[in-house]
């Protein structure tokens, strides 16, 4: 299945409500595997991003559902990137 890295920026209105409520991090998660996602691991992250998911869905259609979804909250901006697995990458840059 297809691995996804978002990256994502709270908002204010984000900030605010980790601040009051940590515990929406694991209910957004929750929510992101009722799409059919699965996330594989997650990070806060210091710098540009406050959070870093590695996840796994079935598309890029479905992918850039639950990022519309979860942008539409306006608690989250979120960079989406498809990832391609080393040995493919390799495989492609040889031309096979």
């Amino acid at each position: 299945m297809p691995v996804y890295v978002l990256l994502s920026r709270l908002t204010a209105e984000g900030r605010k409500t980790i601040r009051e409520n940590p515990e929406r991090i694991q209910e957004v998660n929750k929510e992101i595997e009722a799409f059919g996602v699965k996330l594989l691991s997650q990070y806060a992250t210091l710098g540009p991003y406050d959070f870093v998911n590695i996840l796994e869905a079935p598309d890029n259609r479905t992918i850039a559902k639950v990022s519309v979804e979860l942008g539409a909250r306006g608690t989250v901006e979120i960079t989406t990137l498809p990832t391609i697995p080393m040995n493919e990458f390799v495989a492609t840059v040889k031309g096979k």
